[in-house]
């Protein structure tokens, strides 16, 4: 995987914004401070949403080990339900989610969350998301440590090793 960063990635972290959470509640990522963090953002209706069972899967196994997975709803490729209710239902009654999900977000572009603009500045091009269930793995210290395309599942061997990594090391 090539991952690069830019010279503007030292200037913030991921523990310097919030996101509204998907029942509207303020989400401070600076809560987030020494846990790892599996940011991904997710569709209901898409190829890859069966994902959804493994990223519930790694963050049933590592939530005790300070691991968050944050699942940041968007329908940039037209593929998400039409509004937060009905996906916060679609995920627990279809895949049994209970990590923490954002309100649907703008991921790309000029009207982005800025946490995503944040990203965008922070990431080699090739790093930005190009479809649902694109993956950034943050470290304890807010930092990007990697990426993942939509390709990669959750309980891949090497997503699972960096975690493990950026968890116990």
């Amino acid at each position: 995987m090539f991952f690069s960063l830019s010279a503007n990635s030292s200037e913030k972290s991921f523990h310097d914004f919030s996101i509204e959470s998907i029942v509207g509640e303020k989400i401070n990522l600076s809560d987030y401070k020494n846990k790892v963090v599996l940011l991904v953002n997710t569709a209901s209706q898409c190829g890859f949403t069966p994902q959804y069972s493994g990223l519930q899967k790694i963050y049933d196994r590592y939530k005790d080990e300070n691991f968050i997975v944050l699942g940041v709803p968007s329908n940039d490729f037209n593929q998400e339900l039409s509004n937060n209710s009905d996906v916060k239902k679609f995920c627990e009654i279809r895949f049994g989610i209970n990590f923490p999900m954002t309100s649907i977000q703008k991921i790309r572009g000029d009207n982005a969350h800025p946490l995503y603009k944040w990203i965008s500045s922070s990431v080699s091009i090739i790093a930005q998301p190009r479809w649902n269930f694109h993956k950034y793995l943050i470290s304890k210290d807010g930092k990007i440590i990697n990426w993942y395309s939509s390709m990669t599942s959750p309980t891949s061997e090497s997503l699972i090793r960096e975690v493990e990594d950026a968890i116990f090391n």
